[in-house]
């Protein structure tokens, strides 16, 4: 049996603990990724295309617990890790694209809340994206001259405002740059109550115009019409901040899909529409979106995605791609299960990672990971019904229990009736030459 690299402790456990309680988790994913070359490939060729100044546009389609999150949380460390900033948000009935009780704003505070970085992987980023761009501008004022005292403020300032002022000539970017340089000033006077407000402004949180005139001067807030306008301006700002770009993931588009009033329905595929017009039409730069549904919500003509035509006519596949021949550079990345070969990879990776945790040599052989395979699959409905997820979460379990009762064997805890099934389905060569290209 082949060793996975030595893992942390610390992240070790996060894996186990967060897959055995059936969630994704944000750290460690490089250890136990299998499969996914193509569908990864494909959005990292996006990522390098918003690097140069593009956009981009993903649908990330799969059944509940086929990888759906898993592969935009690697996409995501990715991001982080190359310079990118990157939001995310899952969807739900108070957070949509669009609503009459401004659902649209909320999901964009999500969004900004959990706006995360290189340094600041767990959200809460915008603070220190500002103090990092100050000090940036300063270090490049003090490079360049040897100005101090007022006359240094004033070089830095001049540069603060020509950063704002690129930032103008875009929908809502007078504002965006007025509240730039409030929090510059705040900054310069070491004014916490002013940079808080600034802050707050930011990130959607003032209730009412009237009190943000009165705080910051600035006669306008975030709203549920202007919140993607927001996005884009902030896509600009990070890339004058140091940063290559900003990657916008929103989740369970299911329940845009769940919306029982058609019309609300219609108004957020609108929204979504007018996002994936500017991507194409290059109307957006240095921002990508990736947004997670089922195949349900994104397929359904009466209430799915493609029940708003102009969305359908733009997304639908054409004649030639099929199942087993897919074009990934389509708007939509449709992800199919695991292969059981690639699942024997995985549970095997998961394995060595238990016994690195617990400090113990891995007993099961070949076979018996075979045996467990096997159980899993012939489970009644397991033919259309199971999910990696399920495996994975049965498998850490039945590992946990082996190793807290050092006196059972796989065949007392799964019984014995599939063993002889199970041996040589697959051979230990083939796992680990024929389908080794499977892993990321």
């Amino acid at each position: 049996m082949r060793m996975v690299s030595q893992v942390p402790n610390r992240i070790a456990n996060i894996l186990m603990n967060a897959l055995k309680g059936g969630v994704v988790p944000r750290v460690g994913l490089e250890y136990i990724t299998v499969g996914r070359a193509q569908e990864i490939a494909a959005l990292l060729r996006d990522i390098d295309m918003i690097e140069q100044g593009g956009a981009s546009f993903r649908f990330i389609v799969g059944k509940y617990g086929s990888g759906k999150s898993f592969l935009l949380q690697t996409i995501r460390n990715y991001a982080t890790a190359k310079g990118f900033a990157v939001v995310d948000a899952d969807l739900s009935p108070e957070r949509r694209f669009a609503g009459t009780k401004s659902q649209g704003l909320a999901t964009y505070k999500e969004l900004i809340q959990n706006l995360s970085t290189r340094s600041k992987p767990d959200g809460g980023a915008l603070p220190l994206i500002l103090e990092k761009w100050i000090s940036n501008i300063q270090a490049a004022v003090k490079a360049q001259c040897n100005a101090d005292g007022d006359d240094f403020d004033e070089l830095v300032e001049r540069r603060i405002y020509a950063v704002a002022g690129s930032l103008e000539g875009m929908v809502n970017g007078f504002e965006f740059a007025k509240a730039v340089a409030a929090y510059w000033n705040a900054y310069r006077r070491d004014d916490a109550a002013m940079k808080s407000n600034v802050l707050k402004w930011f990130r959607g949180e003032y209730p009412s115009r009237k009190e943000a005139k009165e705080d910051l001067g600035i006669n306008f807030i975030v709203s549920d019409e202007t919140w993607y306008d927001f996005l884009k301006i902030f896509a600009a700002f990070l890339v004058g901040a140091g940063y290559k770009g900003l990657l916008v993931m929103i989740d369970e588009l299911v329940n845009i899909y769940k919306i029982p009033n058609s019309i609300t329905r219609a108004n957020n595929y609108e929204k979504l529409l007018t996002i994936y017009n500017d991507v194409l039409q290059g109307k957006a730069r240095h921002i990508g979106f990736l947004m997670g549904g089922t195949p349900q919500c994104i397929e359904d003509k009466y209430k799915g995605v493609f029940s708003y035509e102009a969305l359908r006519s733009r997304l639908a596949e054409g004649h030639f791609a099929s199942a087993d021949i897919r074009d990934m550079s389509a708007p939509i990345i449709r992800l199919q299960m695991l292969s059981q070969e690639e699942m024997y990879i995985l549970v095997e990776k998961l394995l060595n990672i238990h016994a690195q945790l617990y400090n113990y040599t891995p007993a099961l052989s070949h076979d018996e990971l075979v045996y467990f395979l096997t159980v899993e699959y012939n489970r009644v409905g397991a033919e259309t019904h199971i999910t990696p997820r399920e495996i994975i979460r049965d498998f850490i379990e039945l590992i946990n229990i082996l190793y807290q009762n050092p006196h059972k064997n796989v065949c007392d805890i799964l019984g014995d009736n599939n063993f002889e099934l199970a041996k040589g389905g697959l051979s230990e060569e083939d796992i680990h030459s024929e389908f080794r290209e499977f892993e990321v």
